[in-house]
């Protein structure tokens, strides 16, 4: 039988079902789908495809997911660092924003992103930001897919002029979107205190209609949840309750400040918590209780958040702080392990964006979405077991290889779909920009 592709590698890394590798095996991939996951010889003599990838130093794992983005925001990188959030939010980042933020910033700002996710092993975003139409575009340019936020805050910006227009702004965006093959769609309410009650109603009622995820920060900061009690009596996930948007449609980003009760009500309402460990680090914003939240069997996934506060959108390392973190917030180092971390970014990520019959792991039938990770390297040797080497040692770096639907973003570390001395002499045009406002 012809086909399109075939990968062999040393190691396949499924993801589903949990704790199996295939060593020695070879990926068989035909219109854009996994067909077959076979030793090595029995693929040759099966299949006769038109590109055959030798990878025998390497690890196969499904694509990466980054659940929690702001794409353009990789321009405000090291702008403002090592400062308190609402400080670093006021003073610096909302007034660059302000100024600054049209087509132009996130255009060049998600190619930017896009670029530094594909070379990091990344092969879907699920992203919350001004001009989300921008963003949709470079990313299907670019090849890569995405889960585009439907944007919506109380106050005006150079995209809208106020919540009504956000939404209306929003669903036409979507029933343009909506045929894309890569692209997908979700409310994304900013947080509970930049959304007031009743356009998150329009929201709900709006997600319910359409089947789409509801992608919006809660429980961020203790600051936030005690001045939203102070303000309105009651913290903003239970007014999230009263709302009716906790159900399995809602994403709830960052969840640090949680009570036993909450994380039990929200176990039943089947909603999903994107866990962000590096940005919520940085700006000691706190720690989710992620070990708990899965014990209750809540679905968590893994997200960078925006490069402007992490300061990278490294997923490889995001799994390793949340595995680390898991078990020094819980106290017990069997808590988060290596598989659990990988599957947050990856499969779990996908059934929280509600694409995981396409996406998340290397499934037969399903997209081919595959990373190819080089374990030959001295900073992973010496190899016991691939997987954990994965998690506790490897680095982007080592990211040789990345396909998006079968297509090949990335060969051998050299981006297919970007031009990076392009891209390059754009950055620095607003570095120059952002460095002499963020300094008057």
């Amino acid at each position: 039988m012809q086909v399109d592709l075939i990968i062999e590698a040393r190691w396949i890394i499924p993801v589903e079902p949990a704790s199996v590798i295939h060593r020695n095996h070879s990926l068989v991939v035909d219109d854009g789908k996994i067909i077959a996951i076979l030793p090595q010889e029995t693929a040759l003599l099966r299949y006769q495809p038109n590109k055959v990838h030798k990878l025998h130093s390497h690890a196969l794992i499904p694509g990466l997911i980054n659940c929690h983005t702001h794409a353009s925001m990789t321009l405000l990188r090291g702008i403002a660092d090592d400062l308190h959030l609402m400080d670093w939010l006021q003073r610096h980042i909302w007034p660059l924003e302000h100024k600054w933020v049209g087509e132009a910033f996130v255009r060049d700002g998600s190619d930017l992103a896009i670029a530094e996710m594909i070379r990091g092993g990344t092969t879907c975003f699920n992203d919350m930001y001004f001009f989300p139409e921008v963003t949709a575009h470079r990313a299907i340019h670019h090849g890569i897919r995405a889960s585009i936020g439907l944007i919506a805050v109380d106050f005006p910006s150079a995209w809208a002029e106020n919540s009504e227009a956000y939404i209306e702004k929003g669903l036409a965006l979507h029933d343009e979107l909506r045929h894309e093959p890569l692209i997908t769609t979700a409310f994304a309410p900013h947080a509970p205190y930049t959304v007031s009650d009743e356009p998150l109603r329009k929201i709900r009622m709006f997600a319910d209609e359409l089947n789409l995820p509801v992608h919006i920060h809660v429980h961020e900061t203790r600051h936030e949840v005690e001045e939203q009690q102070q303000k309105t009596g009651r913290r903003p996930l239970q007014r999230l309750e009263e709302l009716g948007l906790l159900s399995p449609s809602l994403l709830a980003v960052h969840m640090t400040q949680l009570t036993p009760a909450e994380i039990a009500r929200f176990a039943e309402s089947g909603g999903h918590i994107v866990h962000c460990p590096e940005s919520n680090l940085k700006l000691a914003s706190g720690f989710c209780p992620v070990a708990q939240c899965l014990d209750a069997g809540i679905n968590v996934a893994l997200g960078t958040d925006g490069a402007a506060s992490n300061n990278d959108l490294d997923m490889l390392a995001e799994m390793r702080s949340a595995a680390l973190l898991g078990k020094g917030v819980s106290g017990d180092a069997s808590a988060v392990p290596a598989q659990t971390a990988l599957q947050m970014a990856t499969l779990n990520g996908a059934k929280a964006l509600g694409i995981d019959e396409l996406t998340g792991s290397l499934t037969i039938g399903k997209a081919a979405d595959v990373v190819a990770i080089d374990l030959s390297e001295l900073e992973t040797q010496p190899l016991y077991h691939p997987l954990a080497q994965i998690v506790y040692s490897a680095s982007r770096h080592q990211v040789t290889d990345v396909w998006v639907a079968g297509r090949q973003l990335l060969k051998q570390r050299r981006l297919t779909t970007l031009d990076l001395d392009d891209l390059r002499a754009r950055i620095d045009v607003w570095q120059q920009r952002l460095f002499a406002d963020d300094n008057k």
